[in-house]
């Protein structure tokens, strides 16, 4: 059997199209579209990181320039047509995909359990229970509700103050959902009182969550290799995603294909006919310049990025400042199907301030493309909430 290539472009361009970064988007970026964005992209990262905007809000305004925040609070609070709870991090979820959540829910549950010792089980366990109890007889609560402050020296969240680690053993086990933020502060309720009843009651085995796991994850991907579908959204161990690839490689479900990577050698992977159809069928990008969040789905797997796109990404936030190359919090930028380079920007009162750019090598800053990024942060300040963008003076590095 001949293995199919797909060259680097090609390959770009699938994997930027199952991202909803190829094509220009004009949905109105809330409720069912909004809806339908977050279940084509699998999931969105929660961040609270504020420097243009929060991280979320921002992967979602790239693929809707229409896109504000309030359409979010709406789908998790009142819509219901989301989700938070983890993939690879804390992320809103399509409604739709909680009954396959219940795996994730048993299995971090016996994770948070094993690490109870056991002459602390009684204690742990008596704490969790009060919690529930207060959030049964009372409604939605918050950390503020139920503890006080974190433990001193602490060094991880079961280290936190013994209500709070309970709220959050709680809604990792699914036994409590958030029904809302105030700010940015979770607000939890019972799970029964969040999902909806059809969609609480619903059941899947896990040979189903399983199967549903790996082609959920393919689809989005566009291409992969069994440790890349098992870590797209955390539920499938690396094991069962393996075994998964064999069976759908076995019955033609799936084929193999060998990927181009941006130094030319290939890297085998596995999609699906019907995705190997569409990526010689999609269209040339537009030009249009697009500011990313740094933990934009896109980017998540850095190790991809670099493959694809020879782009060597790191976020600095945690890096000490003399350290940093670029700075605190860049965003990527996107042109057509090429990462173009990296921007530091921030709201300062009433300006979005543009404070450096550095592109990517062999990337020239031209008439035109200066124009396309001009014209991105002028969109981005309705973001920011900022009245106007101004560019420091030497912002090209």
């Amino acid at each position: 059997m001949t293995v199919p290539v797909l060259p680097n472009l090609t390959a770009r361009r699938l994997f930027l199209d199952r991202h909803l970064l190829l094509r220009p988007g004009s949905g109105s970026g809330s409720g069912t579209d909004l809806a339908r964005v977050i279940e084509d992209l699998g999931f969105v990262q929660l961040d609270s990181v504020t420097t243009l905007a929060r991280a979320h809000d921002t992967i979602l305004w790239a693929r809707r320039a229409r896109y504000r925040p309030a359409a979010l609070t709406r789908a998790v609070g009142r819509d219901r047509t989301v989700f938070e709870h983890w993939t690879h991090d804390a992320s809103v979820i399509p409604m739709g995909f909680y009954p396959m959540w219940r795996l994730k829910f048993a299995r971090d549950r016996a994770r948070m359990e094993g690490r109870w010792s056991q002459d602390r089980r009684a204690g742990w366990q008596a704490e969790v229970d009060t919690v529930l109890r207060h959030i049964h007889d009372h409604g939605p609560t918050s950390s503020r509700d139920v503890g006080q402050g974190e433990v001193r020296g602490s060094s991880g969240w079961w280290d936190w103050h013994p209500s709070k680690t309970a709220l959050e053993y709680l809604w990792r086990s699914g036994q409590l959902a958030v029904s809302h933020r105030a700010g940015f502060r979770k607000i939890y309720d019972l799970a029964e009182r969040v999902i909806p009843r059809d969609v609480f009651d619903a059941r899947v085995t896990r040979e189903e969550t399983l199967d549903w796991t790996m082609t959920a994850a393919l689809d989005r991907l566009g291409f992969a290799t069994s440790g890349e579908l098992a870590a797209f959204f955390d539920i499938a161990t690396p094991a069962e995603a393996k075994a998964w690839s064999a069976a759908a490689l076995a019955e033609g479900r799936i084929i193999p294909v060998d990927v181009e990577i941006t130094d030319a050698t290939r890297r085998r992977c596995v999609i699906t006919p019907a995705l190997l159809d569409l990526a010689g069928e999609l269209p040339a990008p537009t030009n249009r310049v697009r500011l990313l969040s740094p933990f934009d789905p896109a980017l998540r797997d850095r190790a991809r990025a670099r493959r694809l796109f020879g782009f060597d990404f790191r976020i600095e936030i945690f890096v000490p400042e003399a350290q940093r190359r670029y700075g605190y919090y860049v965003f990527p930028i996107l042109q057509g199907d090429r990462l173009i380079g990296r921007l530091d920007a921030a709201r300062r009162g009433d300006a979005l301030v543009v404070r450096a750019f550095w592109p990517e090598p062999g990337v020239r800053l031209g008439k035109g493309r200066v124009t396309a990024l001009e014209a991105e942060l002028n969109r981005a300040r309705h973001l920011a909430n900022a009245d106007h963008v101004t560019w420091q003076e030497g912002w090209v590095r």
